[in-house]
């Protein structure tokens, strides 16, 4: 609980806006599907994701290899903040952000919950076990998926 917040609910029900960067960061549920390479159709807009992760993603534990300086080894990284939650559609349906811009309630795996940053891995919400780096991938026309599971 953040001094002074007026309610007695955890920060993660708070309102985005009411959120710190601590309880920003901490959010993140760890999956890893944003780190996932997406392909645009330039016509139509239409984003497709694939299976292929950024190169600094561990496929093990769905964690950046270097998080705190991951702009300076992939540039176009984006940076996810509270104004820009809302304008990103897709961002995967499970995704805490996405949740609680839409105002709904973190899921049961969900380490702030639950208590157990394994869960969303055994719960078949993270990219372990199904994804491969971009140093390996090859083209990503290759590795469409139905969708971000």
């Amino acid at each position: 609980m953040t001094p002074g917040r007026a309610s007695e609910r955890p920060f993660w029900e708070a309102p985005l806006a009411s959120l710190d960067a601590g309880e920003w960061e901490a959010l993140c549920d760890g999956c890893g599907k944003c780190c996932l390479h997406k392909i645009e159709d330039e016509d139509t807009g239409r984003i497709y994701p694939t299976n292929v992760a950024c190169r600094l993603l561990d496929l093990t534990t769905a964690r950046c290899g270097d998080y705190k300086h991951r702009r300076r080894h992939v540039p176009d990284c984006l940076t996810l903040t509270k104004s820009k939650v809302y304008d990103i559609e897709w961002l995967p349906q499970s995704c805490a952000y996405r949740l609680r811009a839409e105002d709904r309630p973190l899921p049961d795996w969900h380490y702030l919950v639950c208590g157990d940053r394994e869960a969303v891995h055994r719960a078949g919400e993270s990219i372990v076990g199904w994804t491969v780096s971009e140093d390996v991938a090859g083209p990503l026309e290759n590795h469409l998926v139905e969708r971000i599971v």
